[in-house]
């Protein structure tokens, strides 16, 4: 025997965002358990074409766990069945023989469908552009050890950075909230000295931009720490309301 697994696979599929989409069904037989998931749609791609139809849409790049842009909605959980990872770094092995696959997109107001299971995420770009940036003086590079940084903020701070902005957070939210996603991006500049001369214009700016972008609001179920592929905090919500409140009562500035 080969080992290998014949699957059924329920794909979203969808012309664009104002069309109606459905289920269709397929047959992914003779898939190695060895591959990933990715791989996997690839195949089931390849025999779609060779029959002259549509192939499934979906995003993917890296497809090493960092870029962000793999977005599947799998058996009811963001990246699939396993805490994480990516979809990319989903393996078939974590499937059995026979098994049915639901897939879809992330589903949200904010994420409207471009294709299929690819989904626009520019708010994400939008928030952002907001206010996620720092001011730096011009002229010559300052020496690397200039500014004093504990170990246990610094840790902090590239905890919050190892966001990739992929949108499980979002998806796995019954809100379609991107707090954590906001919040991540904010901490990971607030907790630095060279984040401070923008800190509460900031978290006013991508706080607006969010809820400008459609995004529902935050009521602390976890769901999004538990799907998050790199495992962010909840902290950094509760560090972004603080930083928001001191903001609006003592620092509130125009951001428009």
């Amino acid at each position: 025997m080969s080992g290998n697994m014949n699957l059924t696979l329920k794909v979203w599929r969808q012309k664009n965002a104002t069309e109606k989409g459905k289920f269709v069904t397929y047959k992914a037989d003779d898939i190695s358990p060895d591959m990933s998931f990715l791989e996997m749609l690839d195949v089931v791609n390849e025999r779609l074409v060779k029959k002259k139809e549509d192939p499934i849409h979906f995003d993917h790049d890296c497809r090493e766990g960092i870029c962000g842009m793999c977005s599947l909605y799998i058996n009811g959980r963001p990246h699939g069945p396993k805490r994480a990872i990516t979809t990319c770094q989903l393996h078939m092995r974590s499937f059995h023989d026979g098994e049915t696959i639901t897939i879809e997109p992330w589903r949200a107001t904010a994420f409207p469908v471009i294709k299929d299971l690819a989904v626009d995420r520019s708010a994400f770009d939008r928030i952002q552009q907001a206010g996620g940036y720092v001011s730096v003086n011009t002229g010559g590079v300052p020496d690397a050890n200039e500014i004093a940084i504990p170990k246990v903020i610094a840790d902090e701070a590239f905890n919050s950075a190892t966001c990739i902005q992929c949108g499980a957070c979002v998806a796995a939210c019954k809100n379609a909230s991107a707090s954590l996603f906001v919040s991540a991006k904010i901490s990971q500049l607030a907790l630095l000295p060279q984040g401070q001369p923008e800190r509460y214009r900031r978290v006013q700016a991508m706080v607006a931009q969010m809820d400008e972008e459609g995004f529902g609001n935050c009521t602390n179920t976890g769901a999004c720490e538990i799907e998050c592929p790199k495992e962010i905090s909840l902290t950094n919500i509760n560090r972004m309301r603080r930083d928001f409140y001191n903001a609006k009562f003592f620092k509130e500035e125009e951001i428009n």
